[in-house]
């Protein structure tokens, strides 16, 4: 259903005028006949106004049942924490192992690590590159 015929037909179910609407919302009865003409797409802020005119939820200006639409079965998202490898599990076993080893190791060794394990990662990226 088009927004406008619904608050029409809201209107009209409470017998009310776009007057009353005019006095309850402070939007001018202008501007209600062309919301309900479909002239005119009103703001957010719009719909709460006239929502809260008509004494309905908001939800009822977009759905003609009297209770709210059931939400449809959603797969559930993993969080950034299940996303994120060694955030948990068997790689997080192993990455607080690694913090450990490295905070006992010096600055110098950390670097040559870092560059070892960035040339081992690039090489292995090359590898797949080139296989496809």
């Amino acid at each position: 259903m088009v927004i406008s015929d619904r608050l029409r037909q809201l209107r009209e179910e409470k017998k009310l005028s776009q007057g009353d609407i005019e006095k309850r919302t402070g939007l001018l009865r202008c501007y209600i006949s062309r919301v309900e003409n479909g002239h005119t797409v009103p703001s957010i802020e719009t719909l709460e106004k006239l929502a809260r005119a008509l004494e309905v939820p908001l939800y009822q200006l977009f759905y003609e049942g009297d209770e709210p639409p059931k939400l449809p079965n959603l797969l559930k998202r993993k969080t950034s924490e299940e996303i994120a490898w060694g955030s948990s599990g068997k790689n997080g076993i192993y990455l607080h192992k690694l913090i450990k080893c490295l905070s006992k190791a010096s600055d110098s060794d950390r670097k040559l690590l870092l560059s070892l394990a960035q040339k081992v990662a690039g090489e292995r990226g090359r590898r797949v590159d080139k296989a496809a």
